[in-house]
């Protein structure tokens, strides 16, 4: 995107005859195949009735027509605008407390609300990070997802009755390190940190970037609940944009913060490891310092430079 755009946003909110419980923000980039099958399972497979929220970037493969249609609040840009002004547009329309961001490419399985909900009434406050859990295709390095375990790549080849029959076998603990969509926070705390990031344009390295805003203030309940599930086809938006804006991306967020986002998953979230509570201080040991020492001198030599 370029700094000298203007970006023009078309905003519509509309009456529900029901009180949501979560407002689900999807920000969405000319993947209409994908985008329907979400909100399809959305639809059928939550316990409760849900506010949706898209932000429609483009919309130029008949996105746009067919939101325009539907009774879902949304927001627009001409152009892509990227993941992060993407969900602060749409948060923006939020009528209830909880806001969970979605990706467009994944499909929520039966009852992956209710157990969000049950982990929300176990929360001593409004200051935690939830997550769903992840059933993905391939490995990509993620100690998060539970991978790998294909049920298809495209809504094309999508084996909808052959994952709604295993989802719930595959072995996952509840996890350390909440970062990832489907991401739920209370609204109060969205707002107090000021939703996403817009210099992560388009969104690479955004997530880790509100985690740690999120640990700042205070919140240490990063928890992954493991019979929360999705399958997640994996990137089919953001793939498109090519290497270079992750290392641009990685370098953001060193630049911004003086740690890697890897030390920061480490050594603060501890991701992937099993969820025993409300995560402890850091601990300076010699591998944290060894870590950071490694950190402020790539930050040095990263000014400029892709890493």
């Amino acid at each position: 995107m370029k700094t000298e755009q203007t970006i023009q946003f078309i905003s519509k909110s509309c009456k529900s005859d029901f009180e949501p419980v979560f407002s689900i923000v999807i920000p969405t980039w000319n993947n209409f195949e994908m985008l329907q099958l979400c909100i399809g399972s959305i639809l059928k497979n939550s316990s409760f009735r849900h506010q949706i929220i898209l932000h429609v970037n483009e919309g130029k493969d008949g996105t746009k027509a067919w939101v325009e249609k539907q009774q879902f609040d949304y927001t627009m840009s001409q152009n892509n605008i990227g993941v992060c002004y993407a969900v602060n547009a749409a948060a923006g329309l939020a009528k209830t407390d909880y806001i969970l961001y979605l990706n467009d490419d994944m499909y929520v399985c039966p009852e992956w609300d209710k157990f969000l909900w049950e982990e929300i009434q176990l929360m001593p406050d409004k200051y935690f990070y939830l997550s769903a859990t992840a059933i993905e295709p391939f490995d990509a390095g993620k100690k998060c997802a539970i991978a790998p375990f294909s049920f298809g790549s495209s809504p094309a080849d999508f084996r909808e009755n052959e994952l709604l029959a295993n989802y719930k076998n595959l072995p996952m603990p509840n996890w350390n390190g909440a970062s990832w969509p489907p991401c739920l926070v209370h609204r109060h705390v969205w707002n107090l940190v000021g939703g996403y990031s817009t210099e992560f344009f388009p969104g690479f390295y955004s997530d880790p970037d509100f985690s740690l805003k999120l640990w700042q203030i205070g919140v240490r309940n990063f928890k992954g609940v493991s019979k929360s599930r999705v399958y997640h086809f994996l990137e089919h938006s953001t793939k498109r944009l090519g290497n270079k804006k992750v290392k641009t991306g990685n370098r953001t967020f060193l630049n911004k913060w003086g740690i890697t986002a890897s030390m920061f998953n480490k050594f603060y979230l501890k991701m992937g490891s099993t969820y025993n509570g409300p995560l402890p201080e850091v601990e300076k040991t010699f591998a944290y310092k060894k870590k950071g020492f490694a950190c402020k001198i790539k930050k040095l030599f990263s000014k400029g430079t892709a890493l």
